[in-house]
């Protein structure tokens, strides 16, 4: 039992050595403030005209020299349409796409991305979503900033807004976790996935992998699917700036959120080997961590040799997630993290089913 425990522990130990101290110790690099490229803005949206009122402003309202925003209005039944209108006379550079029909072999937003895409006047994209607010009017610049003659996908973090409750702390540890992942991978030159909310590639990406066909039945997972397939240690950067965040509202119930999350990790069966590999053995290790201490605490007799690999693992642990929660503007969670390292085996446990099954969903 305690060999076993031991080899967790080695594991866990290796990854956030390896991989994690990498986000802790990343120094923020100078955005290029000469030739920024000219950038579209893509937004997808389905009925969501207050969201759309509230939010779109503030991306409008860029400090940027030359961008666009293009609205993607996919078949709302709501008054998008009108109030897009009013604020196109108000806005120039703000772009609308009425889709009036439906694609019957592109699921969820993948038909009216494809849409936006195609109708963009710029090389350089920048994804987010209609309920999405920037950290701050130098959000274009910071994440466009970061493409060079090398550099073509920008990975951007999109965290939550800070409410009470303990549902809004464990969905901000999540969107944390998840984070601290992709950003260390992609840091260590193994990029593997993006969050579309705040994702910047070049137009020419999308179309070299063309991933939609492959993966038409899906309704989630196109921008983590485009970034498995494009992204490798040349080509991705990661912006980190408190600037470059993009907020967005947490889900208010359980029920919303295990929907969504239901969809958004179904993609991971579809990534690269290597990527399935390495997020399986951290969970798993995870998963037999807490299983064989139990085990050792009670049915061995090597109490001080358990505690140690335990104490071991939770103080590294804990130095690495104080200062990667720190960079990411996430430390009031720092105090909970032993008891929502323990939850996550439960949430793990809870998805498992929706990461194994293929039945399809539909998209608001």
């Amino acid at each position: 039992m305690l060999l076993i425990f031991s080899i967790a522990v080695v594991i866990q130990l290796l990854f956030c050595l390896i991989f994690f101290s990498r986000l802790a110790d990343h120094e923020l690099l100078p955005v290029n403030g000469e030739n920024l490229p000219p950038v579209t803005t893509v937004i997808c949206a389905h009925d969501e005209m207050n969201r759309l009122k509230k939010n779109l402003p503030s991306i409008l309202e860029q400090k940027y020299p030359q961008y666009e925003v293009m609205v993607v209005n996919d078949n709302s039944e709501d008054d998008s349409e009108m109030m897009l209108l009013r604020m196109q006379a108000e806005y120039p550079h703000l772009v609308v796409r009425d889709i009036r029909n439906s694609s019957k072999k592109m699921r969820g937003k993948k038909y009216p991305l494809t849409i936006g895409i195609r109708a963009a006047s710029h090389e350089h994209l920048l994804l987010t979503d209609a309920d999405c607010t920037p950290s701050s009017d130098y959000w274009i610049r910071n994440m466009a900033g970061m493409f060079d003659d090398n550099k073509e996908i920008v990975l951007g973090y999109a965290p939550y807004r800070k409410h009470p409750g303990f549902l809004n702390k464990f969905i901000r540890y999540e969107t944390f976790i998840t984070a601290q992942h992709y950003f260390s991978f992609a840091l260590a030159g193994i990029p593997y996935m993006g969050v579309g909310r705040n994702l910047a590639y070049r137009k020419q990406i999308f179309f070299d992998h063309n991933i939609y066909p492959k993966h038409s039945q899906l309704l989630s997972g196109d921008d983590d699917l485009l970034i498995n397939a494009a992204a490798n240690k040349r080509n991705t950067a990661v912006q980190l700036s408190p600037s470059s965040f993009m907020f967005s509202e947490a889900k208010q119930t359980w029920d919303e959120y295990w929907h969504q999350k239901k969809r958004h990790v179904s993609t991971g069966r579809y990534y690269k080997w290597h990527h399935k590999l390495l997020l399986t053995l951290f969970s798993l290790t995870s998963l037999l961590f807490y299983v064989f201490l139990v085990l050792c605490l009670l049915y061995t007799n090597l109490l001080p040799e358990t505690l140690l690999l335990f104490g071991t693992r939770i103080l590294v642990q804990g130095m690495i997630f104080r200062a990667t929660m720190r960079k990411l503007g996430e430390q009031d969670l720092f105090i909970l993290f032993p008891l929502m390292d323990v939850l996550f085996l439960l949430y793990y446990i809870k998805l498992l089913p929706a990461i194994i099954q293929r039945k399809a969903d539909t998209w608001k």
